[in-house]
């Protein structure tokens, strides 16, 4: 599976969407990714997941961790394909950190999985909950990265699909300029423009 294939499945789940966005990182987009969309279908799911963990197979990893909400079904997949344990974080008063119960060895060897990056501030928050627990996060994976490999999280990451696409501010944002309404699909923020 390459990159085009990846994105035209987006494309063909309505999960490639083009607009004004404010994403979860809080910057302005003319393009969203709807994971959820394109992730809806296990079997779709599990093609994605397999070419993830293709990339780790002799890596040692024991534990596959996701942020929540955006990587919970991706990072699922992904430790069932390494036949792994699947542990994830989630925000508790806007800070990310690890829950449910949910112990970590001091250097347990760990690979997060996202759906989506930008900034990569979601998943640097990830590796700093699971890393302030004594593990070794070793990498960082995503379906779609969408810095353009710009996003530093501090370790190795993959991505299936790598690709450009525009953010912005919200003071330097065109569409804002334009006085083009904002929207929000998925995001944990509130809405604005």
């Amino acid at each position: 599976m390459n990159s085009e294939q990846i994105l035209q499945h987006f494309r063909d789940t309505d999960a490639l969407l083009e607009g004004h966005f404010v994403l979860s990182s809080g910057l302005h987009s003319p393009i969203y990714l709807q994971c959820a969309l394109a992730l809806q279908y296990p079997a779709d799911t599990t093609r994605f997941a397999a070419e993830i963990a293709k990339n780790y197979l002799e890596a040692g990893i024991e534990t596959v961790a996701s942020p929540a909400i955006g990587g919970l079904v991706v990072g699922y997949a992904v430790a069932a394909a390494l036949n792994v344990r699947f542990i994830w974080t989630e925000r508790q008063n806007q800070i990310m950190t690890v829950r449910r119960g949910f112990k970590i060895r001091d250097g347990e060897k760990i690979l997060v999985v996202e759906d989506v990056m930008t900034t990569g501030g979601t998943t640097k928050e990830c590796i700093e909950a699971l890393t302030s627990r004594g593990a070794n996060v070793i990498g960082a994976a995503t379906v779609i990265d969408r810095s353009n490999g710009r996003a530093d999280v501090g370790v190795e990451r993959t991505s299936l699909v790598t690709i450009d696409v525009p953010s912005f501010a919200p003071q330097y944002c065109p569409m804002c300029a334009e006085g083009l309404d904002a929207v929000m699909p998925g995001s944990r923020k509130s809405q604005g423009k």
